[in-house]
């Protein structure tokens, strides 16, 4: 029989209950507590790292996992923990971004008196959906907090407001990518085209997006890599269009590097023969 994740890591929990189980006192903590207090001295978060340090892109409808590590360091005996990536002053009216946390692995270490929990989680972010039946709208395009929470035996709670941040963007695509005539004669022109866009979070769908510069990449047949060929800015309603000669066996695609708000995007690329 094929345990569910949970289940296949004794001790690991489903944290899914750390922000949308209401009856948690994580729960509590995470979604209602009114301010940072004094950080206890023995429990501390360190070694937050969120998306391997990348942006996080969120589009406008699908849910995403994104993986986060951290270690807790405490004296205390803990109930819980959790790290929350939040915007605003933290507490109650904090605007929160992960609906849920699955927690993979926690490894547990003792030294000098401390233990230690080395976690690996994967943040459940539906865009849709944030804590208090929130959506994400476009200025959560910027910079978010973290702060980390524990929970100890026998009742009181810890938080510390953490140095550590993530920027969040709004997810690019490149639709109606194409290179044509497919095959073509050596030396003929080959004509490539696509319609960038970007997610609304206001509206939730994806918009044409214009004035962006977006590379046109080759890679030849029996090669691994994209070289650079051109670089085109988007019209008014984000169309691309650009004609080049055709030389050799190749894909073609483009690729979008994104701005402050907006992922970057590269098309999976289409193959023309030439003969």
């Amino acid at each position: 029989m094929t345990l569910p994740i949970q289940d296949r890591f004794p001790a690991a929990r489903r944290a899914a209950t750390v922000f949308a189980a209401a009856g948690t006192a994580l729960a509590s903590m995470l979604l209602t507590a009114p301010s940072a207090h004094a950080a206890d001295s023995d429990i501390t978060f360190s070694a937050v790292v969120i998306n391997k340090g990348k942006p996080i892109v969120v589009g406008t409808g699908a849910e995403i996992e994104v993986p986060m590590t951290y270690t807790v360091r405490t004296k205390a005996k803990l109930d819980d923990w959790s790290i929350r990536v939040y915007r605003g002053t933290f507490g109650s009216n904090s605007r929160g971004l992960a609906i849920g946390t699955i927690q993979w692995n926690c490894m547990q270490s003792s030294a000098g008196g401390y233990t230690y929990h080395d976690c690996d989680e994967s943040l459940q972010i539906d865009p849709l959906m944030l804590p208090g039946g929130k959506k994400l709208v476009n200025s959560d395009a910027t910079t978010w907090k973290t702060a980390g929470l524990a929970i100890k035996v026998g009742g009181g709670y810890d938080d510390d407001l953490l140095a550590y941040t993530t920027r969040l963007k709004r997810a690019s695509l490149i639709e109606s990518a194409d290179a044509s005539p497919e095959p073509v004669t050596k030396g003929k022109p080959i004509t490539v085209k696509g319609t960038l866009k970007r997610a609304n979070w206001d509206t939730h769908r994806y918009d044409l997006y214009g004035g962006q510069k977006v590379t046109l990449q080759f890679k030849a047949a029996g090669t691994t890599t994209y070289t650079n060929v051109k670089t085109l800015t988007t019209t008014s309603t984000g169309a691309l269009k650009t004609t080049v000669t055709a030389a050799k066996d190749g894909t073609w695609r483009w690729y979008y590097a994104g701005d402050s708000v907006t992922g970057a995007k590269a098309t999976t690329g289409d193959y023309v023969d030439v003969r």
